[in-house]
């Protein structure tokens, strides 16, 4: 890839946002009399920087958006269509999930480990984990650091255990800086870690008016401690934090305009929306305003997925929707058109090659210009959380619990805006389509909708892996992945994990 796409990769250590306060001339994370607020910048930064996974670079070691892109596919969502240039083909082949020396089990251990160290390090500094701190910005500074320590070891949780079980053991916990290696702790203490540090966050994050999304406020550290309770098994608590999401912050759910591109009224050839490129979008809770001083380009998690940046979607590796799934949406699911299953032309009346018609997501997420390769310099924005995932988890949380009736009228929110409604004056908040498959449904036919549900609204934005594990959900691979066609894959197959590195085991004398 490298001699054919020329583009060289801008590497910088600490190149940001247009947003001033992430604007930093060297890495602050680690600089020891930086102000705490200046090292959490730092973090934040580390979550779209390349090479944070410890190569030099793989072209998929680029933050959290490089693991979304692995979780899609562990959840069996996410298909690879094309082996050209060799990036994740050992995962979908089912290869590198049990070889500990394949580097894609290295990358998210060593990042997300990195992660917890960065912000024990601005923990010690505030008075340790038992501290409260005495002023607001220090509160504040001790929030987001115990917000990122929690949300590091969630995904730790997720990629390296095979689902919830309380007495076994795990992985390594570190709560302060300098700490020599640990062993592995049982998934019950390690959760119990992740539950007390987002619940203090949302504490100290009270009243914390954040400059921009790319921060963790109260409201993402509520999700966090959300999602975290619908793994461990308390859907009650789930569904109470994700409520006050929905209710509280003036967050609005992504719409139909912004949810796809399409022709959106009735006799219209204009087509319009879509993209989920712009942090300023009102459903948008957690993500980062990407700008050219970053220096992302071909090794992004748009260059991998999107067919209008100049990197491996544009020149044919392109990753697809699941077939089954994709064919499991109904006739009037205007996420449908997401996905483009033949030719496309973009905005320049160029066509762009699609032979054979791939199931990628051209009309869900691009670039906003729609120029074949136009993007070069990455400026599309990452989304890390959305507020439409908690109306989402509300009903699967209420329907474990036998709140059906609450569960449907939480999520008929969301699903009113994903259908077409057929009737000739619509009626505000009615959709006669959802009602139509929705009211009758109950148990656990309804908790199977809810999770259907959840991989179409969220696909390609990591969410999906999540949901899978914390279902128990057995998945059947469509017929255009390229291995194990027709295979089902069970949440608790060692195949669909990960699994401790090999640097681990050597370097670490409890292993």
């Amino acid at each position: 890839m490298k001699k054919i796409l020329l583009l060289s990769i801008a590497l910088s250590a600490l190149t940001v946002s247009c947003r001033e306060e992430f604007l930093e001339s060297a890495p602050t994370e680690t600089i020891a009399d930086a102000p705490a607020q200046t090292k959490l910048n730092g973090l934040y930064v580390m979550m779209i920087n390349t090479g944070t996974g410890g190569t030099d670079l793989d072209h998929d070691d680029f933050g959290q958006k490089g693991y979304d892109i692995y979780s899609d596919m562990l959840s069996q969502d996410m298909a690879l269509e094309a082996t050209s240039y060799g990036w994740y083909v050992a995962m979908a082949n089912m290869s590198a999930q049990t070889d500990f020396t394949n580097t894609m089990n290295y990358k998210p251990w060593r990042y997300y480990y990195r992660m917890i160290a960065g912000a024990n390090q601005i923990i010690d500094a505030l008075g340790g984990t038992n501290s409260v701190p005495a002023s607001d910005a220090d509160k504040y500074a001790m929030g987001q650091a115990k917000a990122l320590r929690a949300y590091a070891y969630f995904y730790l949780m997720q990629f390296y255990t095979k689902g919830y079980t309380p007495g076994e053991a795990a992985i390594p916990v570190y709560t302060k800086a300098g700490m020599p290696a640990q062993p592995k702790s049982t998934q019950a203490q390690v959760y119990a870690l992740i539950v007390d540090d987002l619940t203090k966050s949302v504490d100290y994050l009270e009243g914390f008016a954040r400059t921009n999304k790319g921060m963790i406020d109260q409201s993402v550290a509520k999700g966090l401690l959300a999602y975290t309770y619908a793994a461990i098994d308390q859907p009650a608590q789930a569904a109470a934090l994700s409520k006050e999401i929905i209710n509280d912050y003036g967050y609005t759910s992504t719409s139909k305009t912004e949810t796809v591109r399409m022709a959106h009224s009735a006799g219209s050839s204009v087509v319009s929306g879509g993209g989920f490129n712009d942090l300023k979008t009102p459903s948008w809770m957690w993500g980062f305003d990407i700008a050219v001083v970053n220096g992302l380009d071909l090794v992004s998690w748009w260059g991998q997925v999107d067919m209008f940046t100049y990197s491996y979607a544009s020149v044919g590796t392109r990753k697809g929707i699941d077939l089954g799934l994709y064919n499991s949406m109904r006739p009037e699911d205007i996420r449908r058109n997401q996905f483009v299953m033949s030719t496309i032309a973009d905005s320049e009346g160029t066509p762009i090659a699609t032979t054979p018609a791939r199931n990628f997501p051209g009309n869900k997420f691009f670039d906003l210009n729609r120029i074949a390769q136009g993007q070069r310099q990455v400026t599309a924005d990452y989304v890390f959380m959305r507020v439409d995932e908690f109306y989402f988890l509300a009903a699967e949380s209420l329907a474990k619990i036998g709140q059906d009736a609450e569960a449907k009228t939480i999520l008929k929110q969301v699903l009113n805006n994903r259908y077409t409604d057929p009737t000739p004056v619509p009626v505000p908040g009615v959709n006669p389509v959802v009602n139509a498959f929705l009211d009758t449904m109950t148990g656990t036919a309804l908790q199977a909708e809810i999770y259907n549900q959840t991989r179409l609204e969220f696909w390609g934005e990591g969410k999906a892996y999540l949901a899978f594990k914390r279902n128990k959900a057995t998945v059947t691979r469509g017929s255009n992945h390229l291995f194990f066609v027709g295979t089902a894959f069970p949440y608790n197959d060692p195949r669909v994990s990960l699994t401790i590195p090999q640097e681990e085991i050597v370097n670490n004398p409890h292993f």
